[in-house]
């Protein structure tokens, strides 16, 4: 016991040395420092670096300590709470929601965002946590906490996105902000928070014995009279608040509240006390070690700090999904949700699908931007209207048709991954896309546009490439696909904001692709979609009763006689091309591949052979009446069809996850 005690004490020591040196090459850096060592040689003799020293480097660095502690804190607390290794503010969607937030009142309510900075940002975290909470349940199933965190978080930024795109002068201060900075011109912000964060540090300590009781089975924790919903509300509110300071000081970094707990825990310390304390220690270390290898990266120029703690964090989130998904895989079961069979004949379904389909496409092609197209005269107008012919025809096309790939995709995924919240976006295939394209957009802004659309098939393909590397020794099992595929979105998402930062010119270009949209399509794409539609929908179609197979667990499935591994694999491969595809022709636009395929399971039931034909008219209708709303709502204004899919989805989807609650994530 000496012994074990001892080597906590040695490694806290060491990490606090650690810290020491960190925060002396910290301080001394900046773009006129001399040098570490001479920055400390002249410091006493040279006024000028003492001023830079007191008033711009020392509160970046003690901002970046009391943000560190409390992010580091927060984790700890959110994954006590929901049992989850995974939780921390950026993956249950707090971030997003507090970003969301302050987007949103700096432009509707601007008073009220400088005013109540901290009022705005901690709504925003509560609402996004809230969410959550409604839509997972009590249980806290970690997977399901797991994954609906990330699409709302998903929700939240395409609602941030809209505005972004909307009002880009409104909006130009906060993209520095919005991946994280610890850039402060003088003491203001460290007056800010320093006394809420320690305020809710000491708050915490005295709840520390609380949370070790959360750690037992809840019937333990109620048979020794402990109120453990009370608990934990109390834990999720002294949490978000420490979140909601952070990010109305710093914006959202995340990482560190992931990182930071599993360090301490590794060292050695397991009751709450003793960690809240070593997580001060290791948030504040890990922070400040981020935002040297920063300014170290990028000398001449302010890059977010976030962009290092995601790089930082992005492997260790993996690692931690490996290890979680490895601890469920003897305990899986079934999340597929069963059809409600509307339709006793499918046919209907289909021909109903079919009808409507055709009509979408008709009204949609008779509004030219400003106007409706008198019915008599469509048809004229695309034979004399090169206008017509050449742009709103191919839009047309384009959109309904990359919505039935879209469509196909989500229906793979689903059916190979047993996931009811499965799709291109949800396991990073989209964000893999999105990185790729804003890469070539900013990075090479000279480059041909044609390259934009190649970058995205690679991004998509190199994306599925590592999640399936990772998962190759578990035999591609749903559970760890699923959870890798979540903790790369969110690696690659932080990545696409950072290079939102960089973009500075090519900002509202860049925004536009991401947000994804049919502007421009042409004849090209409509042959391009059109020869992807003939190649691999015959092929899906065949193995649609196969499909039906792969619901059921591998031991059944391998029984029937279907090689579970391979199939698997190669449909994930046939999956994740479409998304490259869909996302080459119109940018990264998500929801349809989650939303189709589940409209149509409530249609028909749960047979993939009906599934998929009306689940792919489906989601060309979905993917068509964005288009037309985005045309028609601001005429002559132009809405991203991706940004009204969000939209004209998100009630929908909420209410999917809700039904998903009821049934436990393969």
């Amino acid at each position: 016991m000496i012994s074990r005690h001892m080597k906590q004490i040695t490694l806290l020591l060491g990490c606090i040395a650690l810290f020491g040196l960190l925060a002396s090459v910290h301080l001394s850096q900046g773009q006129s420092s001399p040098g570490y060592i001479a920055f400390w040689q002249q410091l006493m003799n040279d006024e000028q670096q003492m001023n830079f020293l007191l008033y711009q480097r020392l509160p970046r660095f003690v901002i970046g300590c009391i943000a560190g502690a409390a992010l580091a804190i927060a984790g700890m607390i959110m994954q006590t709470i929901t049992k989850n290794p995974l939780a921390s503010a950026s993956t249950l969607g707090i971030h997003s929601g507090a970003y969301f937030f302050v987007v949103a009142t700096t432009i509707f309510m601007p008073k009220i965002s400088g005013a109540f900075p901290l009022l705005v940002t901690f709504s925003g975290g509560l609402v996004a946590a809230l969410l959550v909470w409604l839509l997972v349940g009590k249980t806290l199933d970690p997977v399901r906490v797991a994954l609906t965190g990330m699409i709302v978080s998903m929700l939240f930024a395409s609602l941030t996105g809209a505005l972004q795109l909307f009002y880009a002068n409104e909006v130009s201060g906060l993209f520095l902000w919005g991946s994280g900075t610890l850039l402060q011109l003088d003491w203001s912000g460290v007056q800010f928070a320093w006394p809420w964060v320690v305020a809710f540090i000491i708050g915490a300590l005295l709840i520390s014995r609380k949370l070790d009781i959360l750690l037992l089975d809840e019937e333990t924790a109620i048979g020794l009279g402990e109120k453990v919903d009370r608990n934990k509300l109390i834990g999720w509110f002294v949490a978000i608040f420490l979140v909601s300071v952070t990010v109305a000081v710093v914006g959202p970094i995340g990482f560190i509240g992931i990182i930071a707990p599993h360090i301490v825990r590794l060292i050695g310390f397991h009751k709450h006390f003793s960690m809240i304390v070593a997580n001060m220690i290791i948030g504040a270390m890990l922070l400040i070690m981020a935002d040297i290898l920063v300014r170290l990266v990028s000398q001449t120029s302010e890059l977010p700090v976030g962009a290092m703690t995601a790089l930082i964090g992005g492997p260790w989130l993996v690692y931690l999904a490996i290890q979680m998904g490895a601890n469920r895989k003897a305990s899986s079961s079934s999340a597929m949700l069963g059809g409600h069979d509307f339709f006793q004949r499918k046919g209907l379904a289909i021909v109903v699908a079919s009808i409507l389909a055709a009509g979408t496409v008709f009204v949609s092609l008779l509004f030219g931007g400003t106007s409706f197209t008198p019915i008599t005269q469509i048809f004229h107008e695309m034979a004399h209207n090169l206008y017509v012919w050449d742009f709103r025809v191919p839009r047309v096309l384009v959109s309904f048709l990359v919505g039935m790939i879209m469509a196909a995709g989500g229906m793979i995924f689903q059916a190979v991954l047993r996931n009811p919240l499965a799709d291109a976006s949800v396991l990073g295939v989209t964000s893999g896309a999105g990185m790729m394209a804003m890469i070539l957009l900013i990075v090479f802004p000279s480059l041909p546009f044609y390259f934009v659309p190649a970058g995205a098939i690679f991004g998509a393909l190199l994306a599925m490439g590592i999640i399936l590397t990772l998962t190759y020794r578990s035999g591609f099992q749903p559970v760890m696909l699923v959870l890798i595929g979540v903790c790369i979105s969110a690696m690659f998402s932080a990545m696409i904001q950072i290079l939102i930062v960089k973009a500075k010119l090519h900002v509202t270009q860049a925004l536009t692709w991401i947000s994804g949209s049919t502007y421009g399509s042409n004849w090209q794409e409509v042959i391009i979609a059109l020869l992807t539609i003939v190649i691999f929908f015959p092929i899906i179609h065949y193995f649609t009763r196969t499909f039906n197979v792969l619901v059921f667990k591998d031991e059944v499935a391998i029984g029937l006689g279907v090689p579970t591994v391979k199939m698997r694999l190669t449909m994930i491969m046939m999956g994740v091309t479409l998304a490259g595809i869909s996302a080459a022709i119109v940018g990264t636009i998500g929801f349809i591949g989650l939303l189709a395929p589940h409209a149509a399971r409530r249609m028909v039931g749960s047979k993939h052979q009906y599934i998929f034909p009306v689940s792919v008219l489906l989601g060309g209708i979905l993917l068509t009446i964005s288009d037309f709303l985005g045309r028609y709502l601001l005429a002559p204004n132009d809405i991203p069809a991706g940004l009204m899919v969000s939209l004209v989805g998100a009630p929908y989807l909420l209410y999917l996850l809700k039904k998903a609650g009821k049934v436990s994530v393969r």
